[in-house]
């Protein structure tokens, strides 16, 4: 029996959709890096947590709204998963670990290196899951998982040698240990935040997990510089409200919507688009060289986070 023709071009505009939405989302999330740079190349006296409470107290609004909006529709759902109190701690770990932690780590290294090396950095946390996964569960990693870490970690090394020559590598050393840190406490978010996503939904989490973030992130700010105003150039205003709109609002939502439409496993290999959109920004926002040894050292990254992509779709 033949499905409706309707029923099809339905399905496939879902797909579509999917796909769209995790593009644009990776896109948001590689542009952060770039823009991130840019607001440090406007203020001298600006520093990580400065950076971030701007973009996380543009960012909370919204968060607060879709938490409460999905709070209100759980009520009203029959089948809505209460939260209990390990629930709560969950969430709250997760948010600071994922959103805040990691966060703070990320922009704290990006005062040290190019955002084409920090995001190409960030994008080997796939591995770190994989490694970590078999760790925990105390199993070998295959052949696959082998050649994708091996194929990653190489070319991360290419291109980390090639940034000696253009950087003091005190610098250099300092801004990739603390951007590999961010990777890997990203990686633990992840592996944690699966079974939260399972348990109350992928927009609940995020909204409550993005909330601990925020007041984190502005308890720092109050502990380190105290309560005042900032007084920093315009432009540092206008870099971190698009950045809290497009490059963290917007795309947590879109990656959320489109791995509801074409899976996880496919939302992954997507995703790859993403260094190579922070390069290309890198390039014309920035004026970050583009060596062959950056490209290919790239190349091999992504080749490697898609082999551990693919097995895991």
């Amino acid at each position: 029996m033949h499905q409706p023709e309707s029923v099809i071009p339905q399905n496939n505009r879902q797909v579509i959709f999917g796909y769209l939405f995790v593009l644009l989302g990776a896109f948001g999330f590689s542009a952060k890096a770039v823009l991130v740079k840019l607001a440090y190349a406007y203020s001298l006296q600006l520093d990580a947590i400065t950076l971030m409470v701007l973009r996380m107290a543009i960012s909370l609004p919204f968060f607060l709204a879709v938490a409460l909006w999905s709070a209100n529709d759980s009520i009203k759902s029959a089948e809505a998963q209460r939260l209990n109190r390990q629930d709560w701690l969950m969430i709250f770990g997760l948010g600071l670990l994922g959103y805040y932690i990691a966060s703070f780590l990320d922009f704290a290294g990006l005062q040290y290196i190019s955002a084409g090396l920090e995001r190409l950095i960030i994008f080997l946390y796939p591995t770190f899951v994989v490694l970590f996964t078999a760790a925990l569960q105390r199993r070998a990693i295959n052949r696959h998982q082998a050649l994708a870490l091996a194929l990653s970690y190489a070319g991360m090394i290419l291109v980390f040698v090639d940034n000696m020559a253009a950087m003091v590598s005190s610098e250099l050393l300092l801004g990739s240990a603390l951007v590999l840190a961010s990777a890997i406490a990203f990686a633990f978010f992840l592996m944690g935040s699966g079974m939260m996503v399972k348990r109350i939904g992928s927009t609940r989490f995020t909204a409550y997990s993005m909330t601990v973030a925020c007041l984190a992130t502005g308890l720092h700010f109050v502990v380190q510089h105290g309560v005042k105003l900032l007084n920093l150039p315009i432009n540092v205003y206008w870099l971190a409200l698009i950045m809290a709109i497009f490059s963290t609002v917007l795309p947590a939502f879109l990656m959320n919507a489109g791995i509801r439409r074409i899976g996880a496993g496919s939302a992954s290999i997507i995703s790859s688009i993403g260094p190579i959109g922070t390069l290309a920004l890198a390039f014309l926002l920035l004026n970050e060289t583009l060596t062959a040894a950056q490209l290919a050292g790239t190349a091999l990254v992504l080749i490697g986070v898609y082999v551990v992509s693919r097995a895991k779709a």
